[in-house]
């Protein structure tokens, strides 16, 4: 492959992933870690993309006027569904609780649901941490890492560090689909933090709205097996049911 077709397939890996790190490009590539280190010291200088410690964040040049996270743009994506799921999922919580918030639109409208109430939140997401900044109710936690612009949450293994030193009760998980009792997500680093989540609390919800069932993401998370309770919308189908009662996954339907 010649200097710029592969430098032009880098660029649409990480367009479409936001981030990545070297190893998940060389093996995309086929390619050595050097070369994908060069590759990405010349894209940094056109501004395209910027370098990470052992990775790199995209930069798309096109949104220089655009909001600063593209969570901002999602939000509004299919709302009511969200916000019901949301409601069902905030009437789980109990006061005084200690719970971790995963990054996502949903979780982002639950989190909303959850503003003065006395809790203690662990959280990778910025945009919820936000909500809570001057709540003189909840005891925040953030998990600190290395910044994923393209959800605004938390990530790598400072991240991961953080979460393995809490527990918390309750884990409020989000994902980009499940296929066959499987869960995806977009990121490899977001994988394996929320893979330290699970592993660190007593329960997990899954908040899902109905169209990401029959989906695949690049990561695979892990089965709905490792889920408590599902909370989505009305709009789920027969075999998304039959997923999770097959795994013993609690059923919420806002």
């Amino acid at each position: 492959m010649l200097i710029p077709q592969r430098q032009s397939r880098l660029i649409e890996l990480l367009s479409q992933r936001g981030m990545s790190d070297l190893e998940t490009l060389a093996q995309a590539l086929n390619v050595s870690l050097s070369t994908v280190r060069r590759d990405i010291e010349q894209l940094e200088k056109t501004g395209q993309v910027t370098r990470t410690h052992g990775g790199a964040i995209w930069h798309d040049l096109r949104d220089e006027q655009s909001r600063p996270y593209a969570i901002d743009q999602r939000l509004d994506y299919l709302l009511d569904a969200k916000k019901l799921i949301a409601r069902a999922a905030s009437r789980l919580v109990k006061p005084g609780e200690t719970i971790l918030i995963d990054g996502g639109t949903t979780t982002y409208h639950l989190a909303r649901e959850l503003v003065g109430q006395s809790l203690q939140i662990v959280t990778n997401s910025l945009p919820i941490a936000d909500l809570f900044v001057n709540d003189e109710h909840v005891e925040l936690i953030l998990t600190g890492g290395l910044l994923y612009p393209r959800y605004a949450v938390l990530l790598g293994p400072v991240a991961e560090k953080t979460i393995a030193a809490i527990h918390a009760s309750t884990l409020f998980l989000s994902v980009a689909g499940i296929s066959e009792g499987a869960m995806f997500n977009q990121n490899l680093l977001l994988v394996e933090s929320e893979r330290r989540m699970i592993e660190q609390t007593q329960r997990v919800v899954l908040l899902i709205d109905s169209t990401k069932f029959g989906q695949i993401a690049l990561a695979r998370l892990g089965t709905l097996e490792e889920i408590d309770v599902v909370v989505t919308d009305a709009g789920i189908n027969d075999d998304a049911k039959v997923q999770i009662d097959r795994a013993g996954c609690q059923l919420i339907i806002a």
